[in-house]
């Protein structure tokens, strides 16, 4: 790859102070996977009792990685698990050999790890079609495993970066039961965004019990209102994965009703979704769209992608320009149910459009100024139900065409 891109003006300022989780360690390595001088392999290792759950990427050309961590999500917690992630190359599209490196590497952490490579996931992020050299990562398994750290999780963030210009990070802590549980996670993503079922790679732990099962119908449910509801380029990765680990160890066990941690654990997505967004290649506006009085929520979201996913409505934001048309033109060729007199569109509180033409109250200086800021809302309002969608994108830059042009050079 070129040069690294610079720091995103929508970066947080610095990596969060997260909980260390119980029963959950990180190692990191510099293997030369495809970087030079950089961390490139992460090791997670997972206490016996474990359950994972997970989801990925529908698209029709996954990667050797995401099948077999599909095959193996349900598998028995009793062992414990591992996850192996590497960027630098996504052995996607390797075909024979790629699988044959899934394996390679599954088998050689369970033999160091004493736990079965059916309780191994890895997951592989960055240029498609070359062969993993996972020779590479294998050699460095040894040292990796005895350097196994719970308080490691920031090196672990800063490892699966590819594009990426920060590294990401959330958590939360909350009580139930009069107890503690804790839940941080770690992402990587900035380009190739569109999710559908997941998106980039993504890693959350928790210390609470729960069984795979309702971990399962919980991450599913709360990744259709997060991740699934982000887009940045509007492609979705051929390596899309969210993996959540829960050990056990605080004690406390968890069930679908614990409204608390299913809050809290949809806390932890959304920001780490966020974050992809404010780290998306070139970005410098991050853009909420928000859709309501739809004739269905199903609809609602078609609207919402369909303006964020628009190259028009995308480089009119980078230029501030309050070109409200360019949302008209995306309301009217998404597909979904639209009249074009009942449609309303604010940016922010500023009402530009309504009953199908512009508003008698908008003011062209005042819009242009809200366009100036780094936190921008578009509202629309369809009239026809009570549908609704949010939706959060960035603005499309020159930035993102340097970074993409020589990502293989």
């Amino acid at each position: 790859m070129g040069k690294p891109a610079p720091l995103s003006p929508l970066a947080p300022a610095a990596f969060p102070d997260l909980p260390e989780i119980g029963g959950v360690r990180f190692a990191t390595a510099q293997a030369g996977v495809r970087y030079k001088g950089r961390t490139d392999v992460l090791l997670v290792s997972l206490a016996p009792g474990t359950a994972m759950a997970g989801v990925f990427t529908r698209s029709a050309t996954r990667s050797a990685a995401v099948l077999e961590c599909q095959a193996r999500i349900g598998g028995d917690p009793a062992p414990g698990a591992a996850i192996l992630v590497n960027s630098g190359n996504a052995n996607a599209f390797t075909g024979r050999r790629g699988v044959a490196s899934v394996l390679a590497l599954t088998e050689a952490v369970a033999e160091r790890l004493g736990i079965p490579a059916a309780r191994v996931f890895t997951s592989s992020t960055g240029v498609i079609g070359e062969p993993l050299p996972h020779e590479r990562i294998t050699a460095c398994l040894d040292d990796l495993a005895g350097r196994l750290d719970p308080g490691g999780i920031e090196a672990a963030a800063r490892a699966i970066m590819t594009t990426d210009t920060f590294a990401k990070g959330a958590g939360e802590t909350v009580i139930i039961g009069g107890q503690r549980v804790r839940i941080a996670g770690i992402a990587k993503g900035s380009g190739m965004i569109a999710p559908d079922m997941a998106t980039m790679l993504v890693y959350i732990f928790t210390d609470a019990a729960v069984d795979q099962g309702v971990l399962q119908d919980m991450v599913s449910a709360l990744n259709r209102t997060t991740f699934n509801c982000i887009t940045v380029d509007s492609d979705t990765s051929t390596s899309d994965t969210l993996l959540v680990a829960a050990t056990g160890a605080s004690g406390v066990r968890v069930s679908a009703d614990d409204g608390a941690f299913v809050e809290a654990l949809h806390r932890v997505m959304r920001d780490l979704a966020h974050q992809v967004v404010r780290d998306g290649e070139g970005a410098t506006k991050f853009v909420e769209v928000a859709v309501t009085g739809a004739a269905s929520d199903a609809d609602a979201h078609v609207h919402a992608k369909a303006i964020a996913n628009s190259p028009l409505v995308k480089t009119a934001i980078a230029g501030e320009d309050p070109n409200w048309g360019r949302v008209v033109m995306a309301v009217g060729k998404s597909g979904a149910r639209a009249d074009r007199d009942r449609l309303s569109i604010r940016f922010g509180d500023l009402e530009v459009a309504r009953d199908g033409e512009v508003s008698p109250a908008y003011s062209e200086a005042q819009a242009a100024a809200y366009m100036k800021g780094q936190e921008i809302v578009i509202r629309v309002d369809l009239g026809l139900g009570g549908g609704t969608a949010r939706v959060w994108t960035c603005d499309l830059t020159h930035g993102y065409i340097e970074i993409n042009a020589d990502y293989r050079s």
